[in-house]
């Protein structure tokens, strides 16, 4: 249905989109693009690289999106963008493909917002239901857990873990890893709290967040280390899903170690 594809628009013949989709004018998308259904590029899009974009997303005006990692280790070395279904792209937002140093994929889920401005560089892995505010930027490497909120003007440093549900406040810069639920401002900071709201929202009782909150302060009592702290009874028997996920991320992997919670 050429009426879907806007006459300004260039788009390469070795790109596939499906039929649904709108093409704005002055949109440029390139050489291996594959579009799926229903995706809407307003104007003035760039789509380009190794870059398979699936269900329902928007794309604002002047969005850049599967361009060369701005990583100088980088070597022209094939790499790939996955965005999946019902996320929308505001103006001026960057997304860059992986590199060889990170598995060579940059992976954004679903039902993702990311505002004006915002930056998604190479190797980054996104969940779904996640926030970036306006000029949130995410160096390389970075993991962002499900329904996670970073505020405008944020910056999280290479490597960095953002777990589920956890809020970054706005001009807050991030390098080290935040937990499941953990509320973060300040540049280098440590956390501040648990993001009550991000756990109202997820329909937690008020009981329970207290439970919770009081885990949380045991696991990084600065009277002992954080090994020995998850081994009190209290904490390692705890039966509570949120308690259990802090646990799990805190035991997993990091290049970035964790930031210390702070406790009243």
């Amino acid at each position: 249905m050429l009426y879907m594809i806007h006459h300004s628009a260039v788009i390469s013949k070795n790109a596939e989109i499906h039929e649904s989709t709108h093409v704005g004018p002055f949109c440029v998308i390139g050489d291996g693009v594959k579009i799926g259904a229903n995706n809407n590029l307003i104007s003035h899009v760039s789509i380009v690289g190794d870059t398979t974009i699936e269900n329902n997303n928007n794309f604002y005006p002047f969005c850049s999106i599967g361009s060369e990692p701005q990583d100088l280790k980088y070597n022209k070395e094939k790499s790939c963008l996955k965005i999946g279904s019902n996320n929308k792209f505001r103006e001026n937002v960057t997304v860059n493909p992986g590199t060889s140093g990170g598995g060579l994929n940059t992976i954004i889920a679903n039902n993702c917002l990311f505002m004006v401005g915002s930056h998604i560089a190479h190797d980054c892995k996104i969940q779904s239901n996640v926030i970036l505010a306006n000029n949130a930027t995410l160096a390389g490497h970075v993991e962002i857990d499900h329904n996670a909120i970073l505020g405008g003007n944020s910056a999280i440093h290479q490597f960095v873990r953002i777990g589920k549900y956890a809020m970054i406040g706005g001009m807050s810069g991030v390098e080290k890893d935040i937990i499941p639920y953990g509320l973060y401002t300040g540049i280098r900071e440590n956390l501040k709290s648990l993001n009550l709201i991000g756990l109202k929202r997820k329909g937690i009782k008020s009981n329970s967040i207290n439970e919770i909150k009081n885990l949380v302060k045991i696991i990084f009592d600065k009277n002992d280390t954080i090994e020995n702290n998850l081994k009190k009874n209290v904490v390692a028997n705890s039966e509570i899903l949120e308690i259990n996920e802090v646990i799990e991320f805190i035991n997993s992997k990091s290049k970035r170690g964790i930031a210390i919670f702070e406790n009243d």
